[in-house]
């Protein structure tokens, strides 16, 4: 499915961390492509800047902005700028995410850390950001990245398991309170099945790509949340290969 859904983003100001590679990247050239300012955040510089240069050279307005999910105070530093320069966010995409392929016994606490403040608790830093502000301007939409594990778990995905699941579960809560607070507000989770992406690919060299699907599918499936008309909303999307299989 390429480009398959179709939306006007014109207009729109989207923040999508994560974004310099993989589904991320992908997700950024969507709504691009659909008329949206992008904000580009990551800690890899140097990747982001060069799909900032790729989409810009077709005359869009995506941006750069450095941000370390995990750093609520630095969070919290964009958020205040973009208020402050008249360019608040619209749509927020919480991508980013790491993992720690390892039986548990062998885990540092470091390495828990890690996995959950970048998955669960970054998430939740930038929604608590973007949501008051959308509740003052009466609408927006924030879409989280979930993933099959926040419903079935596998060996060696003990913290990554946890952080989806946490994140589900707020997600959840998150959607009914705008539901009850701000019917301009979309919240939308997106369980995403196995990507073939650095993500995947970096960590498990000799999987089966047959099995895998490709990130612009999901990428269309955010594209596919931000499109439905206002008089709905779409609560949670699962999107996962054919063989997929960690699902159900």
């Amino acid at each position: 499915m390429s480009g398959g859904v179709r939306v006007d983003l014109h207009g729109r100001q989207a923040l999508v961390t994560g974004a310099a590679r993989g589904l991320g990247a992908s997700i950024a050239r969507r709504l691009a492509g659909a008329g949206a300012s992008v904000l580009v955040a990551d800690v890899r510089k140097d990747l982001a800047r060069e799909l900032c240069d790729e989409l810009n050279g077709d005359g869009r307005d995506v941006r750069f902005v450095e941000m370390d999910v995990r750093d609520a105070d630095a969070v919290a530093a964009v958020f205040r700028t973009l208020e402050e320069t008249g360019r608040p966010v619209d749509i927020l995409v919480n991508n980013a995410a790491v993992d720690v392929s390892k039986p548990i016994e062998h885990l540092t606490a470091d390495e828990v850390t890690r996995v959950i403040e970048t998955n669960l608790l970054g998430p939740m830093y930038l929604c608590l950001e973007t949501y008051r502000r959308m509740i003052a301007r009466g609408g927006g939409h924030i879409v989280n990245i979930l993933s099959t594990a926040a419903n079935r778990t596998w060996t060696e995905a003990g913290p990554y398991a946890a952080g989806k699941s946490g994140l589900r579960a707020f997600t959840h809560t998150l959607f009914q309170e705008a539901q009850r607070d701000c019917v301009g507000i979309g919240v939308t989770g997106i369980i995403a099945g196995g990507m073939e992406t650095p993500f995947i690919m970096e960590r498990f060299p000799d999987a089966d790509v047959s099995m895998l699907q490709s990130p612009d599918i999901v990428a269309d499936t955010v594209l596919y949340a931000l499109s439905v008309p206002a008089g709905s909303v779409v609560g949670e999307l699962v999107v996962v290969p054919r063989r997929e299989p960690s699902w159900p």
